[in-house]
């Protein structure tokens, strides 16, 4: 098996987190978990939305930033 390092080894140890903090809240797997599709896709599309304001969020952050350094 190849061993992930740098950047992937980095976002690797961040799903192992997210999976101990889920299993510890909600004290059962995503594989175990009994939600319908539906009930995942609606969750992933959650999800999706809340990137997308934190992205622009920080799009604008940055912006802000650029503009106070002209």
């Amino acid at each position: 098996m190849i061993e992930a390092t740098g950047t992937e080894a980095r976002v690797c140890a961040l799903v192992a987190q997210r999976q101990a903090f889920g299993l510890n809240k909600y004290k059962v797997s995503v594989a175990q978990n009994p939600l319908s599709l539906r009930e995942w896709l609606t969750h992933a599309l959650e999800e999706s939305l809340d990137l997308s304001v934190y992205l622009m969020r920080s799009i604008e952050q940055l912006d802000r930033m650029e503009d106070d350094n002209k």
